[in-house]
Formats: C-alpha cells, sequence, structure tokens
C-alpha cells in the first residue's frame, strides 16, 4: 500500500500588495495557479494577469497572496504537524491504491 503524503505548513514571507493568479484556460480544464504580482487591488490584479499571464483564458481569479498557504512534504520532515497524514480517512474507501 502507498503510504499517504504528510505535509507541515511552509512560513513564507510575502511582500504586500501581491496577488496569487489562478486561471481555467478552457471549460472543464482544472484551475492551475499561473504567477503572482504586485497591484493596489484586486481589479488592478485582473487587468495584469489578464495582460502578462493569461491572454486566452476563459476564467481567471485572483486572492491575496498572504491567504495562500503553502504545505510542503519537505517542510513535514521533522515536525509534529507532518507526523500526521494530511487528511485523516473518513470512511471505507480507500484513498490510495497498489498498481
Amino acid at each position: 500500500m502507498v503510504e499517504k503524503a504528510r505535509r507541515a505548513e511552509v512560513e513564507e514571507p510575502r511582500p504586500d500588495s501581491t496577488w496569487a493568479v489562478f486561471a481555467r484556460e478552457d471549460a472543464g480544464d482544472p484551475v492551475r495557479h499561473v504567477g503572482t504580482l504586485p497591484a493596489g487591488d484586486a481589479r488592478e490584479a485582473h487587468a495584469e494577469a489578464t495582460r502578462l499571464l493569461c491572454w486566452y483564458a476563459d476564467e481567471v481569479w485572483v486572492c491575496p497572496s498572504e491567504s495562500v498557504r503553502k504545505f510542503s512534504v519537505d517542510a513535514a520532515e521533522g515536525s509534529e504537524i507532518g507526523d500526521s497524514p494530511a487528511h485523516e480517512p473518513a470512511g471505507d474507501e480507500p484513498r490510495t491504491h497498489e498498481l
């Protein structure tokens, strides 16, 4: 059986007024992170994102970078947080399968 990933939160300083940009190229595609950029507000971030990162995307999301949290397997090594799975199993359905 495959072991579940164990992650811990990574504390990364982020400059004020930066925005994380996520986009979906076409309907049905997954949303993906396409970059980070400085902007004064969400409308300015959207305008810059459209100009620089996602010209043809059907959908664009922007959110303040300080609201985004990173969790990493690398940070979990030797941390108390990393001593438990990222998500406790619930129910009978296994989340990992051995092929």
